[in-house]
């Protein structure tokens, strides 16, 4: 037996939840990678171009899927739900990359983690999931770790501040609606359906405030939209799997992989409340992860 084969063979042993916290983990760690990136080319190019661009570029990684689709995966599909995910996640994609190009990548990722709290609570309210206690407990523990790292009434409130708490939300519906979506239909089709309706979405604001890419801008682009949609790919798989509300406190690990990179390529040096935050954020995931093992 090779070592993929056992690796994969143990991976299944264990329980949906956990392969799907797994999954979000490394999306977790894709989306860091990816956000560096949107952090470097935002500086120079429209947020908003940046991020029409994303899922543009995007849309030919999905070509292999695209491809795959047949009839029947079109008689399936719920094209209206789909419609309504991709605008609310252009709205809240485009909020996100603007917020990028102001403020620290750490600050982004934290501000992003109060749409957890929205889908955990929506997940039980729409979606009939039975929240444990220990969830809500893990939930509420890795947001206020977020809030030591921003410190509220103690730093000045950025406009890209103020577009985060407008994103945060926006990706908790879109989180709900995936959950919903792929009861019926694959991964891969959910993230296409994306693809297409967020490129049209924001394909108008970017067309006011375009400018021609360089080359290195063209190549960092083209790098941006494939870890994005690889990353794209590992979430959905983990929201397939596992309980939205398991999966909301792995979310948190995202905001130690970006505080790493952003001290490693921006020269962003985390302080004190920064790391105390991240630490409280990696314990309240590592607890709920071992819970689920456990069970």
């Amino acid at each position: 037996m090779s070592v993929v084969t056992e690796i994969r063979s143990r991976f299944e042993k264990v329980s949906p939840n956990v392969q799907g916290m797994l999954w979000m983990a490394l999306a977790g760690l894709i989306f860091a990678s990816f956000t560096a990136i949107v952090r470097h080319v935002g500086t120079s190019l429209n947020p908003i171009q940046v991020a029409f661009m994303r899922y543009a570029l995007g849309l030919v990684f999905m070509l292999p899927f695209f491809l795959q689709i047949n009839l029947a995966d079109f008689r399936v599909a719920r094209l209206g739900l789909h419609g309504i995910r991709g605008v609310l996640h252009a709205a809240g994609v485009m909020c996100w990359f603007y917020a990028m190009a102001h403020i620290p990548i750490a600050e982004v990722t934290a501000m992003g983690f109060t749409a957890p709290v929205f889908a955990t609570i929506g997940a039980a309210l729409f979606l009939g999931e039975k929240v444990r206690t220990r969830r809500i407990i893990a939930v509420v523990v890795g947001l206020l770790g977020a809030v030591v790292i921003l410190r509220p009434g103690f730093a000045e409130i950025h406009p890209g501040a103020i577009a985060m708490l407008f994103a945060a939300p926006m990706f908790a519906v879109t989180d709900l609606i995936a959950k919903v979506l792929t009861r019926r239909e694959s991964g891969p089709a959910v993230v296409a359906y994306l693809s297409v309706v967020v490129t049209l979405t924001t394909l108008g604001p970017a067309l006011y405030v375009w400018r021609a890419p360089s080359a290195e801008e063209w190549l960092l682009l083209i790098t941006t939209a494939g870890l994005a949609t690889l990353g794209h790919l590992c979430m959905i798989q983990g929201v397939k799997l596992a309980e939205v509300s398991a999966l909301q406190p792995v979310k948190f690990l995202q905001l130690f992989w970006a505080a790493l990179i952003g001290f490693l390529v921006f020269a962003e040096i985390p302080g004190l409340w920064t790391w105390v935050g991240s630490a409280i954020i990696v314990g309240s995931a590592t607890y709920i992860a071992r819970r689920e093992a456990m069970r």
